[in-house]
């Protein structure tokens, strides 16, 4: 039994009328009687009661009409169903985040993301640039945001936020009333950091630069995520360098100072994802994401 002899006893039993029924399937009238004839033969039970003037469903008919219907509804679901999977317009995708991506682009992305594909499950997974790179390679997650520079060539990265990197103190620091300052002047300070373990590239952007304005960086406390170095901060605990995003957590007890020539830093976000993911739901959000890149 195949889908269009199914779709050939809907039509005939819907007009009970061999030549309306053919003519409703573009296709001639003895051909569609024998593959009624046949599905009956096959089924073992008259379907159709006819004669010369007119044709009935049978009671077993009347039943299998309803079954039948109900497969087809599920076929042609189905149907539609795996095409949008091969537009990537259904799935499932995990996306890893660093905590400071939430103060730039990261929450737009998702947003049009989650308006464009509502029918894709998100699962989302807050970690540090180090866990996510692990993660990418053992297939835990599709994509994540990472904290620039990534080595690895096995995966594919996209430019997402590139921002000035600024200075954080505290309100009651002898900086704080100022609106930039060169590097050098924190020269001799504490500072609070990520530890460099968890993002080496960036941690030695960071203290390159400080040996370049004259000073070797002095790691006084670190911290996991970088809301907890801001309340540090706050806390009179140390300076930091930070991503000038974080403005936007208006953390009482903190200020940002720009820093002014001759050096000054940037940081940017990157996009992550194995080179080898062939996922269409992946493809769909890597296009949301090239979208965002060339606006910023």
């Amino acid at each position: 039994m195949e889908l269009r002899h199914l779709r050939y006893f809907v039509a005939v039993a819907e007009e009970l009328h061999f030549g309306r029924a053919a003519a409703r399937l573009n296709m001639a009238q003895p051909p569609l009687s024998q593959q009624i004839r046949q599905l009956e033969k096959e089924l073992g039970v008259l379907l159709l009661a006819r004669n010369k003037h007119s044709v009935t469903l049978t009671e077993a008919g009347r039943i299998f009409l309803a079954e039948t219907r109900r497969t087809l509804a599920q076929a042609d679901r189905a149907v539609h169903v795996v095409r949008q999977a091969e537009r990537g317009e259904v799935g499932h995708l995990v996306i890893g985040f660093i905590s400071s991506a939430t103060y730039s682009v990261f929450p737009d992305i998702l947003r049009s993301f989650r308006m464009r594909y509502p029918q894709i499950e998100v699962v989302l997974d807050e970690s540090t640039t180090e866990r996510q790179l692990q993660a990418l390679h053992d297939n835990k997650i599709d994509l994540g945001f990472l904290r620039a520079p990534i080595e690895d060539k096995s995966l594919k990265l996209i430019t997402v936020v590139s921002e000035p990197i600024v200075a954080a103190v505290s309100d009651f620091h002898p900086l704080a009333r100022a609106h930039s300052i060169e590097l050098r002047q924190l020269a001799g300070e504490p500072f609070i950091s990520l530890p460099r373990k968890l993002l080496p590239g960036y941690y030695d952007y960071i203290a390159q630069a400080c040996r370049k304005a004259g000073f070797e960086l002095r790691i006084a406390q670190e911290a996991l995520q970088v809301h907890t170095i801001i309340s540090l901060v706050a806390a009179g605990m140390g300076v930091a360098l930070v991503p000038a995003s974080l403005r936007k957590a208006q953390r009482k007890g903190v200020r940002f100072l720009d820093l002014l020539p001759p050096i000054t830093l940037q940081t940017e976000i990157d996009v992550a994802y194995r080179a080898d993911n062939r996922s269409n739901v992946l493809r769909s959000f890597i296009e949301v994401v090239q979208a965002a890149s060339a606006a910023q």
